[in-house]
């Protein structure tokens, strides 16, 4: 997949998410992708997404494997974020 094509192909995805009232998740926009990408490819442009409202170019050096140790810190950081987002939904389950 071409840099462009990977990129418009994030956008579209991210694009008919917002259109349907759904925040742009790596799961979702990973489902919504034809082909698949590389996870942190995916985080990087919701990232843009949500500081800029666009999905940054995308390079060949971007789509490139990361490291283990690099691998292994986006993970652990992606658990810490699904941590507290399931923290915060079972306290609301609880209030109810």
């Amino acid at each position: 997949m071409m840099p462009s094509a990977i990129t418009e192909a994030l956008e579209r995805a991210i694009q008919s998410l917002m259109t349907e009232g759904k925040e742009p998740t790596v799961a979702l926009v990973k489902a919504r992708l034809r082909e698949p990408l590389p996870m942190p490819v995916i985080i990087q442009a919701i990232k843009s997404w949500k500081q800029h409202a666009k999905v940054p170019k995308i390079t060949e050096t971007q789509a490139a494997p990361v490291s283990d140790s690099e691998r292994i810190a986006q993970l652990e950081a992606q658990v810490a974020t699904l941590t507290t987002r399931l923290a915060a939904l079972e306290q609301v389950i609880q209030a109810k």
